[in-house]
């Protein structure tokens, strides 16, 4: 099996709107799959169709390499959180957890205090949901979707409106089943910068579009601080880089080197250059942060 999910060009439409527009991907076991988009670029209408909530306009996807029109048991294999958690708030969080194991046929002994155990809810004993903060009641959507061991968790903004701690606790919860339960997640937000701390991979969403993928270390790679310079003697430069015992550079075109080490040094850098008959056309400092990188790819503040 290569992919635990994958989409070709799938579509929805509503009315004239174009909600999701042929996004494909592919979500390898094991992956925790950040997707990335502000609101309404079209991540919620993506899982709503992963999940068999809402019909694509065209396009299909994949389940197990099968696909859900064919065999709809494989949509058993998925447990999703999407926009608010379906909880009972006059119950406990025990109760919530055992009504949905009795609708799917499990009985076993201890399975829903396991499942409270590990979303970090094991201690809380007879207190009402209603009591709960919102962090808790996050923690509580996922072991709903936790129930029935799904071999693909799909969440959907669960770390929006939390505070900081909340936040650490939901980042912690994600970490511990892939880790322990080997799960695959996919996982929306537009927060860049928390994403950034769990994903392994992350696709950027824009106006329904799909518009970049990328591993964490080539998001990483693309964000570092760098020094660039621009001489159209780029071999003579990697001499005098080589001799500087500078090795972290990269050619990046015909007249431009990028280098990712001692940024503190660009002005001895130049200075080695010059001396060496160098012409430095230009030479300055570049990088950004992952949110201005975010910005960037998905058209800017102005949208």
């Amino acid at each position: 099996m290569e992919n635990i999910l994958s989409t070709s060009n799938i579509t929805k439409v509503y009315g004239k709107f174009k909600a999701v527009n042929n996004i494909s991907i592919n979500i390898k076991p094991g992956d925790i799959y950040g997707l990335v988009g502000r609101n309404g670029a079209g991540k919620t209408t993506l899982m709503k169709m992963i999940t068999g909530l809402a019909a694509p306009t065209c396009g299909t996807y994949k389940i197990f390499d099968k696909s859900p029109k064919e065999d709809k048991s494989l949509l058993m294999k998925v447990g999703c959180l999407i926009e608010s958690p379906g909880i009972y708030p006059d119950m406990t969080a025990y109760e919530n957890v055992k009504q949905k194991a009795i609708l799917l046929g499990i009985k076993e002994k201890g399975y829903v205090q396991g499942l409270l155990n590990l979303v970090g809810l094991g201690n809380v004993g007879k207190k009402k949901v209603n009591k709960f903060s919102f962090g808790m009641k996050q923690r509580l959507g996922i072991a709903l979707a936790l129930v029935g061991e799904p071999d693909l968790l799909i969440l959907d903004e669960p770390i929006n409106g939390l505070d900081p701690q909340g936040i650490v606790q939901v980042r912690d919860t994600i970490l511990r089943l892939n880790k322990e339960k080997n799960m695959t997640i996919l996982i929306s937000s537009h927060i860049l910068e928390e994403l950034s701390k769990i994903c392994t991979r992350f696709g950027f969403m824009n106006r329904g579009m799909l518009v970049e993928e990328d591993t964490v270390e080539e998001l990483y790679d693309k964000c570092r601080d760098y020094i660039e310079i621009n001489t159209k003697e780029i071999d003579k430069a990697c001499t005098v880089l080589d001799q500087m015992n500078l090795s972290n550079y990269k050619v990046i075109n015909n007249t431009t080197i990028r280098i990712f080490e001692r940024i503190e040094g660009a002005g001895e850098i130049n200075t080695q250059l010059v001396k060496s008959g160098i012409t430095v056309n230009e030479i300055y400092l570049g990088g950004a942060s992952l949110e201005e990188y975010f910005l960037n790819i998905t058209g800017g503040t102005e949208q």
